[in-house]
This record gives structure tokens, sequence and C-alpha cells, in this order.
């Protein structure tokens, strides 16, 4: 099979529920990243083969295949096509994963992954606000759960032994690693600015300054009354996009471009959709068993922070080196735009091996319903 490489990755600050980006439709937030992925890149639109975008809620402003118009919002050529896919959290991710493999077969030579959520506009759950997605087997099988995403938080906490100060240790860790990283600039080069009516936004509006345990224990419990997850120890509703741009490594040489990471391997799995958020862990094995790669190889990890107790838990199983987890804070901190949300991270992570020298990267994330995408990429140059 051929060697895949991602040779371009761009996002736009994500931003806070109603904040600077709610005004912008899902297609144009998209269509800014897809330019301005073009325009780093050096890319003609025309060798585009496919686009692949993940989106969760795909109602209202995100239906009738969101992929499609953000190609069109690009201005792109309309002979680029543009297809969208759910995978709930994970669903660019798995667009990453999606365009990987078709490059590697031979089926196409260069393709465009990447995602958006504007949640501002889009709700959470609006996709499920007309009825009951999982049926009546469904629901007798696991004795009526509901998939609460939160509930299933806390039973890993609870699974764990993760008290509430544990977790809310973590979410202050996040949003202190996120500031540091803004300070320095870390995340300037991967953000493209966005021109609204009230100003540009270039800096991720989630982080909160000077969050400490004390203040997130005044936080009340979301999901059970003596419960340990609150929204100061979950991630943020948020609207981002971003984009990813996958060929091979000759195709790449002969387009001038210049190649960031080899895609090394990616997994997704199923897991147990009550404890729900727990795939990344059986994911993370899988991928590092493809790649032949311990997890001591990995220098940098981005598991998805839906839930404070989601990578303390990766944590605990994987035994992977804590300070390799999220570096750059995340979406405790930074956001979780759904759909965007696989895409952006691998983006930061990307970014964050070219800093540092980091030689592998891995990325994983939870999904409703019980499954995980995890993804292995090995830095070039």
């Amino acid at each position: 099979m051929r060697e895949v490489v991602i040779a371009g990755a761009v996002r736009t600050p994500v931003g806070k529920r109603n904040g600077g980006l709610s005004q912008i439709h899902a297609a144009d937030l998209s269509g800014i990243v897809l330019t301005e992925l073009a325009r780093r890149t050096g890319l003609d639109p025309e060798v585009v083969d496919d686009v692949i975008w993940g989106c969760v809620s795909q109602v209202g402003d995100q239906s009738s295949n969101i992929g499609r118009y953000s190609v069109l919002a690009a201005g792109w050529p309309e002979a680029i096509p543009g297809t969208t896919i759910n995978r709930a959290c994970g669903s660019s991710q798995q667009a990453l994963d999606f365009a990987a493999q078709a490059v590697m077969s031979g089926q196409q030579d260069v393709v465009v992954a990447g995602g958006v959520e504007v949640m501002s506009r889009v709700p959470l759950g609006s996709a499920r606000a007309s009825g009951m997605p999982y049926g009546p087997k469904v629901l007798a099988r696991y004795e009526d759960f509901g998939f609460n995403q939160g509930i299933s938080a806390e039973l890993i906490a609870e699974k764990w032994g993760l008290t509430r100060t544990t977790l809310d240790e973590f979410s202050v860790r996040s949003h202190e690693l996120a500031a540091a990283a803004i300070d320095r600039g870390a995340f300037r080069e991967q953000i493209v600015p966005i021109g609204t009516e009230s100003g540009t936004i270039a800096v991720d509006e989630g982080v909160r300054r000077g969050s400490t345990v004390d203040k997130l224990a005044g936080l009340k419990p979301a999901f059970r009354d003596d419960g340990a997850i609150h929204a100061g120890n979950s991630s943020q509703i948020s609207d981002g996009a971003a984009a990813l741009l996958v060929t091979t490594a000759e195709r790449a040489r002969d387009l001038g471009l210049r190649p960031m990471a080899r895609y090394v391997a990616g997994a997704v799995t199923g897991a147990d959709p009550v404890l729900m958020l727990t795939g990344p862990i059986p994911a993370t094995e899988k991928v590092l068993a493809k790649a032949g790669v311990g997890i001591g190889d990995v220098g940098a990890f981005e598991v998805n922070e839906a839930f404070a107790s989601v990578p303390l838990a990766w944590l605990a199983e994987t035994g992977a080196d804590p300070e390799r987890v999220n570096p750059v804070g995340g979406a405790i901190a930074l956001g979780h735009p759904l759909g965007g949300s696989g895409a952006i991270l691998m983006t930061r992570i990307l970014y964050h091996m070219q800093d540092n020298g980091i030689r592998y990267g891995l990325q994983t994330m939870c999904e409703g319903g019980g499954t995980a995408n995890a993804t292995l990429v090995e830095l070039i140059g």
C-alpha cells in the first residue's frame, strides 16, 4: 500500500457558545478553512478528488450534506465532490481515516478531510429532538439506560475511583496548559483568524484563566445530585472547523507540498455503550498493535476531554506518561465543537510535534454509542 502523508492542517479558533463565531453559518465557516488550507499549501483545488467532512448534528444549518456545501462556500470548482459523515464526536477523525484509506488503496490521490460544528446555531441534541434514535430493541438490551453521556462519565469516575477533586485538578490543568500555549504563541500558526462584524477572532475563546479547584468546588453536579461531573470538568459547547490535506508522499513531491507527518495507522473499535466513553482504551491498544509501536514511544497524546474522567481512566489503563497527554490543554479549556473536534485535535498535535521534534503522536476520541477512533502519526522532517 502507498505511503500516506498529511501535507497541511488548519483550524479556526474555537468559539465559545454564543461567542465570536456564533453568527457564521457552518458551510461558510468550513469554506474559510478549505480556502485557507489551499492558500497555505499552494494547493490547486482542481486536484482534490474528494472532501470528507465530519458533522454530528446534521439538521438545520448543518443538514443536506454540509460537506458538499462547504466546498461550494469555499468557491472551489463545482466538479469537486463532498460528503458528510457522522461517527459522533470522532466524525472528523474518522474523516481523516477514510481519506487515508482512500489514498492508501490507490482509489484517490488527494483528499481533504475535516469537519465542522456550530453548536451555537445547531444545539447539542437537535438531531434527536423529533424522535428516539436508539429503538426499542436497543433500549431493551440495555435496560432502558437512555445512553446519557454525563451518566456514563459518572459511572467511569466510580469504576476507576476518581474523586471530584481529582477530576477538578485535571480540569484546572487543562486551562493552565491552554493559557500557557496561547501566551507562547503555540496556536498562532495553525489558526486562521476569522473576521466578524464585531472584530477579528484569532484566539480560542473558552479558556478560563485563574481557574482553581476551590472555584470549581462551587459548581453543582450536572447529572446526579451527589455526582462528581459538572460544567467545569466537562467539555465546552463550542463552534469551530478544521481541514487536513491528505495525499501520498510521491504526489506531495509532484505538487510541491511539504508533508507534516506520515499517517502510520488508524483504528476504530466498539465498547460498552453504557460506560460508553471507555472506547479510547481498546482503540489505543489496537492502533499501537497495528503499528508495532509501544506506548512509551509516543511523545504526545491527544485524548479528547469530553469529561475529565475519560482521559484519567485512559491514563490508568494505558500507563501512558501523564505529562505527554493533552500538553496544550484539551476540550475542557479549549472547547469541543463535536464534528470539528477530530480534525482540530489532529491539527493541534501536528503543530505540537513540529514545535518540539516529537516523532510519534497519537490521537484518540471517545464517541457516543460506545465507539472510539485512534490514529497514529509520525513527524516528517
